[in-house]
């Protein structure tokens, strides 16, 4: 009898043969040693039928089929794959096959890749689920070594079964819904034979936030505004640091509605008019100076979402090139999982991390930062750091690097991403950045001047992470972060309450509010991480809980979508996306029937559900309750509005912007 190993790609396939060390011969779909068989699907085998599949009268889109909500789903062998498939079934059935171990993606995904096939195959054998983090020779004869009966993983299956219907019923019913009642005005706008509304719970979501910050944007006013910046010279007049005065209680401008805020002019002739009235001062009287010191702490690691939005940031890529990019990575035994949410390790792996960083101390590249890491012992007690957490964790732990170093074959940009990697990992062991912030207060007669400086004092994890040479985090921009020498240290540390500074110089800085900025495709998926909100401020975000819209297996799938579809538009350049004409009318059509599909909370509930399907906290059932009340509830709600000359004044108030 035999074993049979049943992965989701070919290559991953080869790696369990080498790993078990299997004398396999190469056969048509499989491969087969003495005392065990592998073999592999090529993604998707089993997909779901279209509506036609259940009667003939749904192959015309009608509304009188509306709501189209089957009591048994069909599922049918995807015809590109027909072959492998029969190969497939064929072994999961095979009478010598003893015991199939399931070694698919070790994600909701590749949970239901397998289940479709096995289901169709009705397969009625022993069945085990290998889940493992990387495809080193290590991870994955322990996985199949501690590989659990698959039941264990029948709530993750539900789930990924329950999200598969939901897109599949959101997607027929709406599309078809909106397409019949609002195609026809928007064919004739867009000079189109016929046009379908596309809809469904992510993308339908993605549209709206891209659609709301354009309009935004679109109606912003721009305010003009003119700071006040001081010159401030010290005794010797060789050195001077800048203030920029603020309207305090003691200002003659204290809530002056010729004042923007509190720091700026609405009029030029006012802000000129203020310096004129301080011409006569040569003297600033320090009336405040304080140090503080700051500690800047390694960030946390990377997730998919994480690593998405800083390749686009930094390299100007698409999130579906990194997932590409990581995913070959991992293949490569380079990379721990990519799909992952978490930004922290397991204390499990936290307790053997010496074989990562051992491993890395052939990386030319890093070799002397990651030695410094393990001759001074600085990986002992990581469990003990907030890089740890079990709790943050559901399926896999953060992105990091095995240890593993074959770095040959890969391209430069694969190089870039991979160092990106490695630099996170071993920042993390090294001590925290420290900052001297300075914030002095001048008076000069009657009106405040502030001044700001931040100076780094000690490098620790910045000499790692490269990011000495790159802004501080946005938070700090308004923060004076230049490089200083220490004779100007000195000084700063020498002013004093009561010190006197002369002025050199007075004049005005012009200003202006900004309108938001529009989503780029790494910020998207952050955005969608986030259930809609756009959190810049890295600490913030580790303290957010919330279901994001998505997955992190499936987002940049998402954006890809919408951008073939024509919904959105990316610049390759900039990565900047911005709606179309097409994408703006559908946001409409959505926006004026069904507008929860809009909702990125509503959005991110339904996928909190699924998670709590895969926790075990609801059932089934009550969730497939929900979910056809909803479509059927809003098809019927739709069907009988009566919204089209409203909304074709839309169509037109938008076809002319455009146009």
């Amino acid at each position: 009898m035999k074993n049979l190993y049943i992965a989701e790609k070919p290559s991953v396939a080869n790696e369990f043969a080498k790993a078990l060390k299997l004398n396999t011969k190469k056969k048509q779909g499989f491969l087969e040693a003495d005392n065990a068989v592998v073999t592999w699907c090529v993604g998707h085998l089993v997909t779901m039928s279209y509506p036609e599949s259940y009667g003939e009268q749904y192959k015309k889109w009608s509304l009188d089929t509306l709501p189209f909500l089957p009591k048994v789903f069909k599922y049918e062998v995807i015809d590109a794959v027909k072959e492998q498939y029969k190969i497939v079934s064929g072994l999961l059935n095979r009478e010598d096959i003893a015991c199939i171990y399931i070694c698919t993606d070790s994600g909701r995904e590749g949970e239901y890749i397998y289940r479709l096939v096995d289901n169709m195959a009705k397969v009625n054998k022993p069945r085990k689920r290998v889940w493992i983090d990387s495809q080193t020779e290590e991870e994955i004869l322990r996985g199949i070594k501690e590989a659990k009966d698959w039941s264990f993983y029948d709530n993750l299956a539900s789930s990924a079964y329950l999200r598969a219907k939901e897109d599949y019923l959101m997607g027929i019913n709406f599309s078809r819904l909106l397409t019949l009642k609002y195609s026809k005005t928007l064919a004739t706008l867009l000079k189109k034979d016929r046009v379908v509304l596309s809809v469904g719970r992510v993308m339908t979501c993605v549209v709206g936030m891209v659609v709301r910050r354009e309009r935004e944007i679109r109606d912003f006013k721009k305010t003009v505004f003119y700071k006040i910046i001081v010159k401030l010279a010290f005794e010797n007049k060789d050195n001077f640091i800048e203030g920029e005065f603020r309207a305090v209680e003691e200002s003659k401008y204290y809530n002056s509605p010729k004042l923007y805020k509190d720091n700026g002019f609405l009029q030029k002739e006012d802000a000129d008019k203020f310096i004129l009235e301080l011409k006569p001062y040569d003297k600033a009287k320090v009336v405040e100076s304080k140090k503080k010191k700051e500690l800047k702490n390694p960030p946390l690691l990377y997730n998919l979402a994480e690593l998405q939005n800083y390749c686009s940031k930094k390299f100007k890529i698409s999130p579906d090139e990194t997932l590409k990019i990581a995913q070959k990575l991992y293949e490569r035994k380079l990379l721990t999982y990519p799909r992952t949410d978490a930004r922290v390790l397991s204390k499990a792996v936290a307790k053997e991390i010496y074989k990562n960083l051992s491993g890395l101390k052939r990386y030319e590249t890093l070799q002397k930062e990651v030695e410094e890491v393990i001759n001074n012992s600085l990986y002992k007690n990581l469990e003990k750091t907030r890089y740890v957490d079990d709790k943050k964790i559901t399926d896999h732990y953060a992105i990091i690097p095995t240890g593993q170093v074959n770095l040959s074959a890969l391209s430069p940009l694969e190089l870039k991403v991979y160092e990106l990697i490695c630099r996170r990992f071993i920042s993390i062991f090294f001590p925290a950045a420290e900052y001297m912030k300075y914030n002095i207060e001048s008076l000069i007669e009657r009106e405040h001047f502030f001044t700001t400086f931040k100076v780094l004092t000690k490098i620790g994890y910045l000499k790692v992470s490269g990011a000495e040479s790159e802004k501080l985090d946005k938070a700090n921009d308004t923060d004076d972060t230049k490089d200083y020498g220490p004779e100007f240290i000195n000084l700063l540390n020498s002013i004093k309450k009561g010190s006197l500074l002369h002025v050199e110089d007075m004049y005005t800085k012009t200003g202006e509010t900004s309108a938001p900025k529009r989503y780029s495709s790494g910020s998207m998926i952050l955005a969608m991480e986030n259930a809609g909100q756009l959190i810049e401020d890295e600490e913030l975000r580790s303290q957010i809980k919330s279901s994001g819209i998505g997955t992190s297996a499936t987002r940049a799938e998402i954006l890809k979508k919408l951008i073939t579809i024509k919904y959105l538009s990316l610049n390759p350049k900039t990565q900047v996306i911005t709606p179309s004409l097409y994408g703006e009318m559908v946001y409409e059509a959505v926006y004026n029937s069904i507008r929860q599909l809009l909702n990125p909370a509503l959005t991110a509930s339904w996928e909190k559900g699924l998670s709590m399907i895969t926790q075990g906290s609801i059932d089934s059932k009550e969730y497939m309750d929900k979910l056809e009340h909803f479509v059927k509830s809003k098809v019927l709600a739709v069907a009988n509005l009566n919204n089209q000359y409203s909304l074709n004044k839309a169509y037109q108030d938008i076809y002319k912007h455009y146009n």
